[in-house]
């Protein structure tokens, strides 16, 4: 028999007084949250775990300490991480070995392994504020209980009792939420289409169909604060008169899959989804759909299309999918980090989100923050945060010292930032003039060393490779474009081959079917208006300014430095250094393969990349 939502206050009631020193409850109890998500699951934390689990057997303490399964906490680049409570204890690259100094020192005796606990903690999370990651690394995802004792559910159990449905769409137009996963659409209003549809058929879709390189926010939300996405679009469901709802996941996220389908099978026991949910006589429920890894599939329409168990395609808009989506239907799509923001809203009020971030772009946004950083991991700021407080006050700056040359957002469909532009706030409307775009949050930071004709033709690859090839523009456009950027990394490029990209790039964004293929451009246009120094280097000086493209590499031997050792000469492997210890050594570029040795075996550092 499901829950009535008397029953569920109780639950959290119960929960809470059983939480004990997790959230302060004065008694002896010690909590070690571990984090199993993806990151921390693939460096060892599972090992981590189990060896707690024998300390726990062996010294008979299983009353008294108590294993967490949690989600990612969001410092990635120093995982395995485990916490300990009380005191809120984080422990980071924590390996097997470590385990018995933790066990012993904090665990049994109170105290505190510093050299296990980071010393970047502080800096990565001062500035943030999390509302989509707010049970991440807090809870046992797999738990319907503990989600609740933090207010789960408590938002739709409004919603069901103390809203009419236009109320809610009122709330999410007041609180000036838009779509986290690329475009930035105001969610009040997509939720005003579908509702004033008059079919009684509607449907709910959660796009978790996260492909760009780079990107793991919405990952993170489903393996760690599952039902967060299930009560956000049970209330969706009330406001627009939908009764059914589908994930649509991709099958590489394994853990993420499984523990939504634990999260929607406890919902349902708990009459949380059904016929009759929390005996208020509203019918909502919802299914997972696997996707096979095309990055098409997240565009809206394509990925109603595979839905469907269609090939993958986008569709030609008008109609959209709030007035004709899934099998025909009025449909509401919104991504994982949009819905989890949802319940948080109701709770809290649309002014209190509305007083969040900028002018247009209200609330938080959550990064996965990458590429040369030191503080790897998943950043949740408000809106209007600049880029140089999250790369170098959260993120620890660039590693060994080196220049920030760009930032890469929206991943396929952005753009390359500059450091001229540093200090830009950000939000939707500042990255479009910066040619840039939010989508979905991915952010990749790139050092001097990066070549910038070489990430332009990265991105083109990716896109090239994962085009749908419904329409030409797509299809054919972007692989000239590709080979254009090829004949450039080679050295065969020339002045009006820029010309030409930027042609392709105008006629792309003009005549592609979907967002996706429309913005494919992104990446080239940005790097040619910030970079067009290195591309011009590439064309007229036949040289790659970072040394990344291989075809251009030269290497010369220092005479000042070289000790004539003749070290490089016999490490050669395609035996193009000439010369002897009493004359010295020369390196024939046209014989070498670019491979490195030299420079890698010289004890002196004497030979010299594109000197």
């Amino acid at each position: 028999m499901g829950k009535t939502i008397k029953d569920i206050q109780a639950i959290k009631e119960a929960t809470l007084q059983a939480f004990g020193n997790r959230i302060g409850n004065d008694d002896d109890r010690i909590y070690i949250m571990t984090c199993c998500g993806t990151g921390c699951t693939s460096s060892g934390s599972l090992k981590n775990r189990e060896r707690l689990e024998e300390l726990m057997e062996r010294d008979g303490l299983q009353d008294k300490v108590h294993l967490v399964k949690t989600g990612c906490f969001g410092l990635c680049a120093e995982g395995p991480i485990l916490v300990v409570y009380p005191g809120n204890v984080m422990y980071t690259n924590v390996q097997p070995d470590d385990i018995n100094e933790i066990w012993e020192a904090h665990i049994k005796n109170g105290r505190v392994v510093e050299r296990l606990t980071s010393e970047n903690e502080q800096d990565f999370f001062s500035k943030q504020m999390r509302i989509s990651l707010r049970n991440c690394g807090r809870i046992d995802p797999e738990n319907i209980d503990e989600y609740i004792a933090y207010g789960g559910y408590e938002a739709l159990a409004k919603v069901l009792t103390e809203m009419e449905p236009e109320d809610v769409i009122k709330l999410m137009k007041d609180s000036g939420l838009r779509g986290r996963g690329g475009g930035g659409f105001p969610t009040g209003v997509k939720w005003d289409f579908a509702a004033q549809q008059q079919k009684t058929e509607k449907y709910v879709v959660c796009n978790a169909d996260e492909g760009d390189p780079g990107a793991f926010m919405d990952r993170s939300v489903l393996e760690g604060d599952p039902h967060s996405v299930i009560e956000a679009m049970a209330i969706a469901g009330y406001a627009i008169g939908a009764s059914m709802g589908y994930v649509y996941v991709r099958a590489e996220y394994p853990i993420a899959v499984q523990r939504l389908s634990i999260a929607i099978q406890q919902a349902k026991e708990y009459g949380i989804l059904g016929d009759n949910v929390m005996g208020t006589g509203f019918k909502f429920d919802m299914d997972i759909r696997l996707g096979a890894g095309a990055f098409v599939c997240g565009e809206e329409t394509a990925l109603l299309t595979s839905i469907e168990g269609n090939r993958g395609e986008p569709k030609l808009k008008p109609p959209f999918p709030a007035v004709e989506g899934l099998f025909g239907k009025p449909t509401i799509i919104n991504n994982v980090e949009t819905f989890s923001n949802i319940p948080q809203i109701i709770l809290n009020g649309a002014e209190w989100f509305n007083g969040i971030g900028t002018e247009k772009s209200k609330g938080t946004k959550v990064f996965a923050l990458g590429g040369k950083i030191n503080n790897t991991g998943l950043v949740e700021v408000p809106m209007g945060t600049t880029l140089r407080e999250i790369i170098y006050e959260i993120g620890g700056g660039i590693p060994n010292g080196k220049k920030f040359k760009a930032a890469q957002t929206g991943g396929p469909s952005g753009g390359c930032i500059p450091a001229e532009h540093l200090d830009t706030p950000i939000d939707y409307d500042s990255l479009l003039k910066l040619q840039s775009m939010m989508g979905s949050g991915g952010m990749i930071v790139m050092d001097e060393d990066t070549c910038m004709v070489d990430i332009a033709k990265f991105y083109l690859e990716f896109t090239v490779e994962e085009s749908c090839g419904k329409c030409p523009p797509c299809r054919i456009g972007t692989k000239r474009m590709l080979e254009i950027l090829t004949k450039i990394t080679e050295g065969k490029g020339t002045l009006e081959d820029l010309d030409d990209l930027e042609y392709l790039a105008t006629n792309i964004k003009r005549g592609a079917l979907c967002g996706l293929g429309q913005t494919a451009p992104n990446p080239v246009i940005s790097t040619l208006k910030y970079f067009r120094d290195e591309y011009e280097a590439h064309v007229v000086d036949k040289k790659c300014p970072a040394g990344v493209c291989v075809s251009m590499l030269r290497y010369k031997i220092n005479e000042d430095l070289c000790k004539k050792c003749g070290i490089c000469a016999k490490n050669c492997p395609a035996q193009c250094i000439s010369g002897s210890k009493t004359e010295g050594y020369v390196i024939d570029n046209e014989k070498c393969l670019k491979c490195g040795v030299c420079m890698e075996k010289c004890p002196f550092k004497a030979i010299m990349k594109n000197a």
